[in-house]
């Protein structure tokens, strides 16, 4: 869905149409959740804190989130796709990945089932979801985003090798602001500078996450779509080139991962009580630190102060540090608001 959480603020609201609208909580501490189009024009963007988006757009108009609307449109959509297939995997309350190639509609374009839905949505929801078409999830994500708003971009077999060597690597799905500054500091700007390194190395800089981007490099997605797909954490990290043990130089890294994993689990709606500091030494030797709060986490500041002095407590006197991660889990059994973008598997 296109602004989602904004979209419904204006779609039920007359008074907010056509004006600068973000969905959060103003003041010193608030965090942008969700900025409309025209709030965009001017570079408010969500995560931002809200005195920057205040600057940035002094007739910015702030409206206290609504979970519980968002959540019943959510529903509403859902059932729409639910009348196409089963293979229904939510990203969040608007974000979903759909495998029609079996479908109730005896159907075999999913470009014509996409379309479908999309006009189905608008008519019944008022709203508008962007859409993208492809043979995998991760291109299917991409194309979902290529023509916001209110969007459609289909990637079929033969273009998308051309297609995803000259993506720039901060479109690749998962990639946040961290690792595409490791990325540019390796040289790698696209796609096609990630596809000439070889997947030992992509392993070597950037842990785990160096097989799915040796794959997506070229195309290669073969996660299927999973309907009961359950988030039971969210989790970022980084490997040095250099090994470090300046513990100023260490925060600020953290502070950045940390951020990074805060942005996925408002994408994923996910929202845990326990934060858990990695690192692992020039020696290899591996420790964690964890922490738990008493209530979900929904923005980094709920944690920071806390995990900053954990930070303090972490011994680098003996050997310097090779790799640093940041992790929030524990999801229990409270549900927070999603949100939904629509993008369909051929």
């Amino acid at each position: 869905m296109d602004a989602f959480y904004a979209s419904v603020e204006q779609r039920d609201d007359a008074a907010l149409r056509g004006k600068p609208v973000a969905v959060g909580y103003p003041g010193e501490r608030g965090v942008v959740s969700t900025a409309s189009y025209e709030a965009r024009r001017f570079g408010v963007h969500s995560a931002m804190p809200s005195l920057t988006a205040r600057n940035k757009c002094p007739e910015l108009i702030f409206v206290l989130p609504r979970f519980d609307a968002y959540h019943e449109v959510s529903l509403q959509i859902r059932e729409i796709f639910m009348e196409y297939t089963d293979l229904v995997e939510p990203l969040s309350l608007d974000e979903a990945f759909l495998d029609v190639t079996v479908n109730r509609r005896q159907n075999p374009s999913a470009s014509l089932i996409a379309r479908e839905i999309q006009r189905r949505i608008r008519e019944e929801t008022r709203l508008t979801a962007s859409v993208g078409v492809s043979f995998n999830k991760f291109l299917a994500k991409i194309a979902s985003d290529y023509r916001k708003p209110d969007g459609f971009f289909l990637i079929t077999p033969d273009e998308a090798e051309a297609f995803v060597e000259g993506l720039k690597v901060e479109r690749f799905f998962g990639v946040g602001k961290v690792t595409a500054r490791k990325m540019h500091e390796n040289r790698i700007h696209t796609g096609y500078d990630l596809k000439q390194r070889t997947e030992a190395q992509l392993v070597h800089l950037f842990g785990k996450a160096g097989h799915h981007l040796y794959l997506n490099a070229r195309g290669i997605d073969e996660r299927p779509v999973e309907p009961n797909r359950v988030t039971k954490s969210v989790s970022a990290e980084t490997t040095f080139m250099t090994d470090r043990d300046n513990r100023t130089l260490l925060t600020v890294e953290l502070y950045h991962l940390a951020k990074e994993v805060f942005e996925r689990m408002k994408e994923e709606d996910f929202y845990g009580k326990t934060v858990t500091i990695k690192v692992k030494y020039a020696d290899f030797r591996t420790i964690t630190r964890s922490r738990t709060f008493p209530q979900k986490l929904v923005q980094l500041q709920q944690c920071w102060p806390a995990v900053r002095e954990m930070m303090k407590l972490i011994d680098l006197s003996v050997r310097p540090v090779r790799l640093l991660g940041f992790g929030v889990s524990n999801a229990g059994e409270d549900g927070a608001g999603k949100q939904m973008q629509l993008e369909l598997k051929l």
